[in-house]
């Protein structure tokens, strides 16, 4: 009997740029005329009904007065939209309208389009080349960079993905003028977690400069901007699959993407994610790693943005401690958590360790307290 041996070694350099200014429509169209994408002339925008005509309609108009094919996809704005059927309704649009591989996929909103957009692109024609346009601060911390895909399901969010990178991200933060102001809040939340994680200072800058970022003034909402990008960049450049430091990147998440979904998604990412915070910064004090006054200050920051630090009435509590099982880093069937040290740091339980484990009975006490 024969026996071969297929040798696939390689490296690859995903590396690409983030580009953070305003009106960024003329530059993505220049850059994609200077090749950014090959030799792509078709591009597919996907986006939602919220982004449609503020942006992505705009972006494929001059899209074609620059001599490109595109055309627009369109989904119901909301986390609910990100699931299975809908990728496979635009992919199937896509088909219909002849897009092959030598296409490109353009993601113009906020986080659910990049999750949904990307996902897309990294499976259609057995993977295209794709570009986010951001259009919140949410995704401007949090989806639009690491190439992180995904959708979700009636069990959790975010379970069935892929990481892939894409030729650049573009956050235009003149489109946050246009963000309800709910929304501006919704994304402090990833940006309070990243200070919480990595930077003090950074923190204390978003305690100074609360009302400067909701009212939106452009220095602040700039810096905000070029921070949580920084901080998100370097923990991916060392782990970009997730193997153990992006993990960190977590923080606050077992309880918030458990949450998320137990609301059905009436709470919106970053509401959740804050509940998650306080679950996270109340346990990890009761744990020794951090002060009371380090877990006030961070419970008291979430307040002064708006965000909820306490569960809403309607939510069963038993539902939502079973339902943290479904969170990515349950090892062996035990929970397990990434936690703050005091601000500005991760605990670390060993080495290239970032999760700790948490019986069940320690987090059920704390939920029921909120």
């Amino acid at each position: 009997m024969q026996k071969f041996r297929v040798e696939l070694k390689k490296t690859v350099d995903d590396s690409y740029d983030v580009r953070i200014g305003r009106n960024l429509i003329p530059e993505l169209v220049a850059d994609l005329k200077g090749g950014l994408t090959g030799n792509c002339k078709k591009f597919a925008v996907v986006t939602d009904t919220n982004v449609r005509e503020l942006y992505a309609a705009p972006l494929v108009e001059q899209l074609r007065e620059a001599g490109f094919s595109a055309e627009l996809f369109v989904f119901p704005a909301g986390e609910k939209s990100k699931v299975r059927r809908t990728k496979e309704q635009i992919e199937d649009a896509m088909l219909e309208k002849g897009f092959r591989r030598d296409c490109c996929v353009i993601a113009a909103g906020g986080g659910v389009v990049s999750d949904l957009a990307g996902f897309v692109a990294g499976t259609f024609g057995r993977g295209v080349p794709y570009v986010n346009y951001t259009t919140s601060l949410l995704a401007a911390a949090d989806a639009s960079i690491g190439g992180k895909t995904a959708v979700d399901t009636d069990l959790a969010t975010n379970l069935i993905g892929l990481i892939y990178q894409p030729k650049k991200v573009y956050i235009d933060i003149d489109t946050w003028k246009t963000l309800p102001k709910e929304h501006l809040i919704n994304g402090l939340a990833e940006t309070v977690k990243h200070a919480c994680l990595a930077d003090a200072s950074f923190f204390s800058y978003i305690e100074d400069h609360v009302e400067d970022i909701l009212n939106g003034v452009p220095d602040v909402c700039e810096y905000i901007c070029e921070q949580n990008c920084r901080v998100k960049y370097e923990v991916v450049m060392k782990d970009e699959k997730e193997q153990n430091l992006r993990e960190i990147l977590n923080l606050g998440h077992t309880v918030g993407r458990a949450i998320e979904t137990v609301s059905g998604y009436k709470l919106l990412h970053g509401q959740a994610l804050s509940i998650g915070m306080t679950a996270q910064v109340n346990l990890g004090c009761r744990l020794g790693f951090l002060t009371e006054d380090e877990r006030d200050r961070v419970i008291a920051l979430q307040k002064r943005i708006g965000l909820p630090v306490g569960i809403p009435d309607g939510i069963d509590r038993e539902e939502l401690v079973k339902k943290l099982y479904t969170d990515k880093k349950v090892r062996d069937g035990k929970l397990r958590f990434v936690f703050q040290k005091g601000i500005g740091e991760v605990m670390t339980f060993g080495e290239d360790v970032y999760a700790r484990p948490v019986a069940e009975e320690e987090i059920r006490e704390i939920l029921m307290q909120m």
